[in-house]
């Protein structure tokens, strides 16, 4: 009697099983560093960006190489770390880079009293594009270029509204 006779089928599984779970490990791999480094889908929803995005969210697509290029200007519409809160990320539009000038209405649900700052080197001003409804530069300053974390690409859900971010 051979204990070992049946010792062929499952090397033959178990090299088969070894095989599949590194195809999935290296997918995850691949997904990881692709989430990480060079785009991921972002969930935004509240007021701050109407009417550009959905009061009740939309998903968009953020790349995450052209900030560490520098080419996010005015106008881009970006993922930013919150300067406020690190653990939340915001999406705001860029107003204005290092070295520019903003003027700014200061509180514009109270009075229309504006102030103008230069943003410093190194840091952009952000906004979001409704005024009424946005925590922003406007209340915690210009926020340092470091905590761009992505420049939105377009916007994947909903159907209706794919497509770029036109503002």
């Amino acid at each position: 009697m051979n204990l070992f006779g049946n010792a062929v089928p499952w090397r033959s599984i178990a090299r088969e099983a070894l095989d599949r779970t590194a195809i999935v490990a290296k997918f995850l791999c691949l997904l990881h560093v692709t989430n990480t480094y060079v785009c991921t889908p972002t969930l935004v929803y509240g007021p701050s960006m109407l009417p550009t995005l959905n009061l009740t969210g939309d998903v968009l697509l953020a790349e995450r190489v052209s900030h560490r290029l520098g080419k996010v200007g005015p106008g881009d519409v970006v993922l930013v770390r919150s300067p406020v809160d690190p653990r939340k990320s915001l999406t705001k539009r860029v107003v204005a880079m290092g070295g520019d000038e903003v003027t700014f209405v200061v509180d514009p649900r109270n009075s229309e009293r504006v102030r103008t700052i230069v943003v410093p080197r190194g840091h952009v001003w952000v906004q979001g594009d409704n005024i009424y409804a946005s925590s922003d530069s406007r209340q915690f300053g210009p926020v340092p270029y470091g905590l761009i974390e992505g420049k939105m690409l377009c916007r994947v859900w909903p159907l209706d509204g794919f497509g770029s971010l036109n503002h």
